[in-house]
């Protein structure tokens, strides 16, 4: 197996929110769903602390257990809601989230597990690679994104439109007929 790893900062003003993490049989990626200046998220500890703790927690219990990566997920979503469920208000509709793409190789197999607009792609050199996403973010989000794509970046028409987005978004997330996170609900 060959990778290439590679992540950066969205701005050079904020922490790192992505989570990359390998071992022998276990590749375990998440991307934080980062809340721009302004807006409230509910919690003290931030979307860079939630992917490092969960990522971490994830890739430790990929490579200790052989429960379905589907059953890992909902328990180390647990298990880091935990960790701050007493000091900030998980219930907030900005609480930390993070999309999240788990692959992991057995002696015989191989799993994956894709939630929200993360992707993996499985290329065997033996025929056209197999491309694995989760597309309702962007099925849900295609009808309100016009106007922001139309603002030039760094704008602060954009940063205006962008959180309207986000706060539309907001709506949509961790709930039938929208899209799901990983965040402090199990159940994504």
């Amino acid at each position: 197996m060959r990778l290439t790893l590679a992540t950066d900062p969205s701005s050079p003003s904020r922490p790192n929110e992505d989570f990359v993490g390998v071992t022998s049989g276990a590749v375990i990626l998440l991307d934080g769903a980062g809340t721009p200046g302004g807006m409230e998220s509910g919690c003290s500890h931030g979307v860079a602390w939630y992917t490092r703790m969960l990522g971490s927690t994830l890739l430790a219990e990929a490579t200790q257990s052989a429960a379905p990566l589907t059953e890992l997920l909902t328990m180390s979503i647990k298990t880091v809601a935990s960790l701050h469920d007493f000091t900030c208000d998980l219930s907030h509709p900005g609480t930390p989230s993070a999309t999240v793409a788990m692959l992991r190789r057995t002696d015989d197999s191989l799993e994956w597990l894709v939630l929200a607009d993360s992707v993996i792609v499985i290329d065997t050199g033996t025929a056209e690679p197999t491309v694995l996403s989760d597309d309702r973010i962007e099925q849900v989000g295609a009808p309100h994104r016009a106007g922001l794509d139309a603002l030039p970046n760094g704008s602060p028409e954009h940063a205006e439109a962008l959180r309207r987005y986000i706060e539309i978004m907001r709506g949509h997330r961790n709930r039938e007929g929208g899209f799901w996170v990983a965040s402090a609900d199990p159940l994504a």
